[in-house]
């Protein structure tokens, strides 16, 4: 199993210099990967195009970007241009539908018939991406168009699957899924059955499964729990998160996080590899001196790896 970074996403006037900085040095201390979250502040293909051109090696992922305020032509064209800019190889396209609060409440646009939405939109972006032009007319988005934009290599793209309909179209169409908030029981016993069954009908090779959680080596496992539970409280309630910590048996987000002494968070890392992880993103969260605790216990794991 590849360990990677879940950035945090910084903020300010030097925003990009700094998320270079965590680039950086996620890089240095052997991390496989750096992801970024696209929610309301860096616009995460862009933010890793910039800091990726300086800081060379280490994949790029986007975890994720939502589909429905992005033409999928348009989001090829973007992530086939930022891929020029980090070099081959190294950018993977993470999507998403987000969620109706977002799509609908902030954008105004329609989240009806998601599973639908996304089968045509991957219909569109996954030719594009490979240069191939489309023409499409769907119920949800059509498209009539080719690109010219300069190709460095495949941009793979891993879909955000949660719910039966997307994990299935996952294993059929796209290179596999990230996942947040989802515990290695559930991963195990649902997950990895279902997006692989896809797969191997389809007759597509084993998919990745990104899983990110948030980490934290500590003293005091309960004050991080309960810490995790207030600062990531609203993935509680979003549905399809909560379907998730449901399914694990989870109170919420505290629940769900690796928590503990240096053998602890070891143990529970362990466990996601062989529930079939392939890939764990981790998005630290301790504060103080745990804060280098919990790097340094990560940098041991890469090491043994």
């Amino acid at each position: 199993m590849r360990i990677g970074i879940l950035a945090a996403e910084p903020g300010g006037a030097q925003a990009l210099g700094k998320l270079a900085d965590q680039l950086r040095r996620a890089a240095d201390d052997g991390f496989a990967s750096f992801w970024l979250a696209n929610i309301f502040g860096l616009d995460a293909l862009t933010a890793l195009a910039v800091a990726g051109s300086q800081v060379p090696g280490i994949e790029l992922g986007t975890a994720v970007v939502p589909t429905y305020p992005r033409h999928p032509a348009v989001l090829a064209q973007q992530a086939l241009t930022a891929a020029l800019a980090a070099g081959p190889g190294r950018l993977t396209l993470g999507i998403g539908l987000s969620h109706k609060i977002v799509i609908e409440d902030m954008y105004g646009y329609s989240f009806d018939r998601p599973a639908r939405h996304m089968r045509e939109y991957l219909s569109v972006l996954l030719p594009l991406l490979d240069g191939t032009a489309v023409s499409v007319d769907g119920s949800t988005l059509s498209a009539h168009i080719g690109l010219s934009v300069p190709r460095a290599g495949r941009v793979p793209v891993l879909l955000a699957a949660l719910a039966p309909r997307m994990l299935a179209l996952a294993g059929q169409q796209t290179d596999g899924t990230v996942l947040w908030m989802t515990g290695p029981a559930t991963v195990r016993d649902y997950v990895v059955p279902a997006i692989s069954a896809a797969a191997g009908a389809a007759g597509r090779s084993s998919p990745r499964i990104v899983c990110s959680l948030p980490v934290c080596v500590t003293g005091d496992p309960a004050a991080a729990r309960a810490s995790a539970d207030k600062e990531l409280a609203i993935y509680g309630q979003l549905p399809s998160y909560r379907a998730m910590l449901d399914r694990e048996g989870a109170a919420g987000p505290g629940d769900v996080a690796i928590v503990g002494d240096e053998d602890a968070v070891a143990a529970q890392i362990a466990e996601l590899a062989d529930a079939g992880v392939t890939d764990f993103t981790a998005a630290e969260f301790a504060r103080g001196p745990d804060r280098e605790r919990t790097r340094n216990l990560l940098k041991t794991l890469i090491a043994a790896s």
